[in-house]
């Protein structure tokens, strides 16, 4: 690490200071540990959300309930697609490790495939469910519903914007050491997304329609 050192005290003592410089390289694990911080903060949103979604999520208010709006076949198809998306990310790792920058945007764009997959159906539902009059403010399940699962949706929809950034910037620069430690938190950020829809999956749709 690049030091500068000054001559510093009374009578001559020599006191040596180091200073970080500008130019210094990147800390080792600095991005990674930040990084993890920040989805703890992401953590902590979620747990919110589904906190509120326990307590709200049997006020129907005379409407419509889980068990009567979801389609579980769907739900399912759509869970399918993010968790296979999951995995053509994990051959992207794989094949960035391997330095190849081809096969790293390739399943990069099969990844992004999946993600679009999962939001058009995302969006399909929330069509559906407001087309029948199932709307957020119908209820407070509704909007409990709505603000948890669309919270994810917006999620996804910025880690897609992520990718195509990162993307072209492979493809222009190639796996530099910026570009491997950019799409380390990519990588992070989006199976991050995936257990939090396994939750949803699970204490929203599944739980629903018991």
């Amino acid at each position: 690490m690049s030091e500068l050192r000054i001559q510093a005290g009374a009578a001559g003592a020599l006191a040596p200071r180091a200073y970080h410089l500008a130019h210094d390289p990147h800390p080792e694990n600095g991005t990674a540990l930040g990084f993890w911080l920040y989805l703890m903060s992401d953590c902590l949103i979620f747990a919110a959300l589904f906190a509120t979604y326990g307590v709200l999520g049997r006020s129907y208010a005379a409407g419509p309930t889980g068990a009567q709006l979801f389609d579980l076949t769907l739900v399912a198809i759509n869970t399918a697609f993010l968790l296979l998306s999951s995995i053509t990310f994990g051959f992207a790792m794989l094949r960035k490790q391997q330095k190849d920058v081809n096969g790293t945007l390739l399943w990069l764009a099969v990844t992004g495939l999946f993600g679009l997959c999962f939001l058009a159906l995302e969006l399909y539902e929330f069509y559906h469910l407001i087309h029948q009059g199932a709307t957020p403010q119908r209820s407070a399940f509704l909007s409990a519903f709505f603000t948890l699962v669309g919270t994810h949706g917006l999620h996804v929809t910025f880690g897609l914007i992520w990718l195509v950034v990162l993307m072209l910037q492979i493809k222009k620069h190639g796996l530099i050491p910026e570009n491997t430690r950019r799409l380390m938190c990519l990588s992070m950020f989006w199976h991050f997304l995936d257990v939090v829809w396994i939750g949803v999956f699970t204490f929203v749709y599944l739980m629903g329609v018991l």
